[in-house]
């Protein structure tokens, strides 16, 4: 399926600066391709061209150098607010006009982003299926073959970006409502940490549990748009603020696969033989495969919808169950009026129960960095929903509902396709607030998979990301090099080494008097030459603990280093030569030790 514009992000700002390409030229070929798809129920509503002209406008008034998404169109699910255009969670009784944007949608516009429209949802973002939307919207129809299922209940939005008909979109995933679109797709479907972004203005589900998901084309694209979407809001109760540093991904990481029995694909061998594809490829990236128990987080699993929080549905929409049951779809009042019939007493037990879970859960973190799994077992027909609508809606969150329950970041990324053309995805997950080193190795496993972007032909462009976001570099150049006697005090705060490489040829280096540990000290001088050093990347939160253990006369300074870059890194005062043997003949530290 060709489209005329590419909407990679990059590739529209680089026509919006050339000229090419105008926002306008962009919304109008848009509004013409969403014509083209009528037919996949998308929209819910479909941004008229007097609304779009306020946002083209303001565009004229700046430059893709002044906005980070300047000009780029943007779809988003219809259970979160765009000031100017109507609110209705798939359910014609619970219109609603909003005069302000949801806060995350403010963010992007202010960024320059263009929303194209509301799009279809699993009726109040109950259904991982995408077909739980009545008249006059009806079933959302996956973007390759309109005969399968779109996944939900972020339906819409996939299906949007994946038929080209916006460059990224919004949905909410509370409990996988957005990876398994995204996994029936071709699209990367990030499920940032619980709180990251402000749901203030988002239509809830389960409060204690709901976030805003990005659609993207490729990772690094997810990336910019999370970066955006990260608003600060003091008006919302849910969110939490960013930890100031995070532990690196190292590059021979270790990742986790359910044991055998434990893994799901519903008879459909296509998709063991896709998983194991994955396995392999995260491999051959430098992971190292670790098999353990998946028990505790399938358990945890069950307590979403078997478990009081179906209690929270209730509380969002009770005014209508109550007042007009006949306004829900069967299948949506069936699940959400269960919340009517618990107690506090099992509210409780239930929350015990899941700390239970998720303190066994959270030993995998002591084996692994990441955990490896389907986003789902397979891939329905629509036929064949109809057939087992409840239950196959309910297998399609095997891997997905414990998520947000166990606080855990997540990614879903394309697998690659099916003998009946259909796409899967796997998912990446990892503690809390560990989102940027997930989406870094996305940016590297989605383009082994596929080279294509959704159900378009368009090709996959996927630059692969190095996750800095809480980290500090730092330069090592003696007893603090890998396998050395102060190593531990980097490896001890979870800080990787990054690179071995060396400095620019101006330094000089001199064993300092004193020890226990012997120490150079390393100064810089035009006379110097390259030396051999290791580049560590640290947590930001265990930075002033290191720096504070380094004894005089070293400290930390910028080092330059013969690529050109400076880096934090150990320099040496000049008062400590005094009485110290210069080694700089000897070729760095390892050098010095070798010579001994």
């Amino acid at each position: 399926m060709k489209t005329t514009i590419n909407l990679d992000i990059p590739s529209l700002l680089q026509g919006y600066r050339s000229g090419e390409l105008t926002p306008a030229m962009v919304v109008a070929h848009l509004r013409e391709r969403a014509a083209e798809f009528a037919d996949r129920n998308v929209w819910i509503h479909l941004a008229s061209e007097e609304t779009l002209s306020v946002y083209l406008e303001r565009l004229q008034q700046a430059s893709p150098d002044d906005l980070p998404l300047y000009g780029i169109p943007f779809a988003v699910k219809d259970n979160i607010d765009v000031a100017g255009m109507p609110t209705t969670a798939a359910c014609e009784a619970f219109r609603y006009h909003p005069e302000q944007h949801a806060v995350v949608v403010e963010a992007l516009v202010s960024a320059g982003a263009i929303p194209l429209g509301k799009t279809n949802l699993d009726q109040f973002a109950t259904g991982l299926v995408g077909t739980r939307s009545p008249e006059p919207w009806g079933p959302c129809h996956n973007s390759i073959n309109p005969a399968y299922i779109s996944g939900g209940s972020s339906s819409g939005s996939a299906v949007a970006t994946a038929l080209g008909l916006v460059s990224f979109a919004l949905g909410t995933d509370t409990a996988g409502s957005g990876r398994v679109p995204a996994a029936f797709n071709n699209l990367i479907g990030l499920k940032p940490t619980l709180g990251r972004l402000s749901v203030r203005g988002v239509v809830p589900a389960c409060q204690s549990l709901d976030c805003v998901s990005i659609f993207a084309r490729s990772a690094s694209q997810a990336q910019t748009i999370l970066t955006v979407a990260s608003a600060r809001d003091d008006g919302d109760p849910w969110q939490r603020p960013l930890p100031v540093g995070h532990r690196p991904l190292p590059g021979n990481f270790r990742f986790a696969v359910p044991k055998d029995d434990q893994l799901d694909f519903d008879g459909d061998e296509g998709a063991r033989d896709l998983f194991g594809e994955s396995i392999r490829q995260l491999e051959s990236l430098g992971g190292e495969a670790v098999t353990v128990n998946f028990q505790p987080f399938l358990d945890a699993a069950r307590l979403l919808y078997e478990g009081p929080w179906v209690a929270e549905r209730y509380l969002a929409t009770s005014p209508l169950i109550q007042e007009q049951p006949e306004t829900l779809l069967e299948v949506t009042r069936n699940i959400i009026s269960q919340g009517a019939n618990g107690s506090a007493a099992d509210a409780f037990s239930a929350r015990y129960r899941l700390q239970a879970l998720k303190r066994e859960a959270d030993q995998v973190w002591e084996q692994v960095d990441v955990v490896l799994t389907p986003t789902t077992p397979t891939i329905y027909t629509l036929d064949q929903l109809e057939q087992e609508p409840v239950a196959r809606n309910s297998r399609l969150g095997t891997y997905t509902n414990f998520m947000n329950l166990l606080d855990y970041s997540a990614v879903a990324v394309p697998s690659g396709f099916l003998a009946n053309g259909l796409p899967l995805g796997c998912t990446m997950f990892a503690p809390a607030f560990q989102d940027e080193g997930l989406l870094a190795l996305a940016s590297r496993l989605h383009p082994l998979a596929t080279t294509t972007v959704g159900a378009l032909e368009d090709p996959l462009r996927s630059p692969v990301l190095e996750p800095s976001e809480g980290t500090i570099d730092v330069l090592v150049c003696g007893a603090h090099l890998s396998g050395l006697p102060l190593n531990h005090q980097l490896t001890g705060r979870n800080a990787i080494l990054t690179e071995t490489t060396e400095t620019a040829p101006c330094y000089r280096m001199y064993l300092l008097a004193g020890g226990p540990p012997l120490r150079p000290g390393m100064i810089r001088d035009e006379d110097g030459i390259s030396l051999p050093v290791e580049i560590w990347r640290v947590p930001a939160d265990q930075f002033g603990s290191f720096v504070a253990g380094i004894p005089a006369p070293l400290g930390i300074g910028k080092v330059e280093l013969a690529d050109g870059r400076w880096v934090p890194g150990f320099i040496c005062e000049p008062i400590g030569l005094a009485g110290a043997e210069e080694i700089t003949h000897l070729g760095g530290w390892r050098g010095f030790l070798a010579s001994r």
